[in-house]
């Protein structure tokens, strides 16, 4: 029986999106058409877009549909100062450069992928964002991984820019949003038909936006009715549990605010890497703390940045659970990984 331990990766697709997905499959207008057939694509995608809007906490038309947060984060090609936060995501670190010409502008993520620690946001007055490496004009934040998990709204945040995913939050994948404070005057994403207020031109994923929204919707609900407390819970049973046995295990952020399902936890010498596929022979899915795009995994940078050493940082893996997780998946996962690590230490000693 395989159990799923791995939803700050993707999030098992709710059923509210599948719903809504198979719906907007017959709905066969353009949402760019003016006829009714396009009206009614149309609907669609702004039925998502006010879903999306209240979730994110921003007004409607501040919503720009994209294939995801990668995507969205092109957008910072258009300032010329970019400075990133050491933990942020690549997708952010991508676009990282540091300039004398253009705007400049800090992103950062609210809560990291790795190990669910929560940032402090930079404090902003007349000189504009205080950024760790300096003064910047805007702000754009990662939201990713905290929508729908945490408490959070764009507009008391301040910032000026955000991007999400929907698969994050059982969503399909391929879709996401740029979050753009009104008023911004920014590059387009793409040029061509003008779509997306002009901010992305193409024609919108009419059927993954459906499911965006009807996603976001439900984990918001989720999210009021306490579903996240239940998580966090598990989570604290899944560490306590592993702390009594492998004492020298270090549990990353544990005395930080972190996201409620997220572990990340090193144990020196056994590579993430065989630990993933170790657990993945047992039945469970879960990553290794250095995982990255197409698969591949490397020593992870986040983990540098916050001090630990080469042999740690590629010695970590992560665990996220999430609404649907059981206590009897995690204790079975704990007894699991407790053999493997048993098997470890006998080697080591060897």
């Amino acid at each position: 029986m395989r159990t799923y331990l791995d939803y700050n990766a993707t999030a098992p697709l709710r059923p509210e999106a599948r719903a809504a997905m198979i719906a907007a499959m017959d709905v066969v207008g353009n949402p760019s058409s003016v006829h009714a057939e396009g009206r009614a694509a149309l609907g669609i995608v702004q039925t998502a877009r006010a879903r999306v809007a209240a979730a994110v906490g921003c007004q409607e038309a501040e919503v720009v549909f994209t294939s995801g947060a990668t995507e969205a984060a092109g957008v910072l090609d258009g300032f010329g100062d970019v400075q990133v936060a050491p933990t942020a995501h690549d997708a952010l670190w991508a676009h990282h450069r540091r300039s004398e010409k253009g705007a400049s502008i800090y992103a950062m993520g609210v809560a990291n992928s790795e190990t669910g620690i929560l940032s402090d946001l930079p404090k902003r007055d007349e000189a504009g964002w205080h950024a760790p490496e300096g003064t910047a004009d805007f702000l754009m934040l990662d939201v990713t991984q905290a929508l729908g998990r945490i408490p959070f709204a764009f507009s008391w945040s301040g910032a000026d820019l955000a991007v999400c995913s929907a698969h994050k939050l059982g969503g399909p994948k391929g879709v996401g949003a740029l979050i753009l404070r009104r008023g911004l005057d920014v590059e387009p994403l793409s040029l061509g038909g003008g779509q997306e207020m002009g901010r992305r031109s193409g024609t919108e994923n009419v059927i993954g936006i459906a499911g965006f929204g009807a996603a976001v919707e439900a984990a918001m609900r989720d999210l009021a009715e306490g579903q996240w407390q239940r998580v966090e819970k598990l989570r604290n049973i899944l560490e306590t549990s592993l702390e009594a046995r492998a004492n020298k295990t270090i549990f990353v952020g544990k005395a930080e605010s972190r996201l409620p399902n997220t572990s990340c936890f090193i144990t020196a010498g056994w590579k993430g890497e065989t630990q993933v596929m170790q657990m993945d022979l047992a039945g469970f899915a879960i990553s290794a703390g250095s995982a990255c795009s197409s698969g591949k995994v490397r020593e992870s940078r986040v983990l540098r940045a916050m001090g630990f050493d080469a042999s740690q940082a590629a010695s970590a893996v992560r665990v996220s659970l999430g609404p649907e997780t059981t206590e009897d998946e995690v204790l079975r996962f704990v007894q699991a990984w407790l053999g493997k690590e048993e098997k470890f230490r006998a080697r080591s000693a060897a």
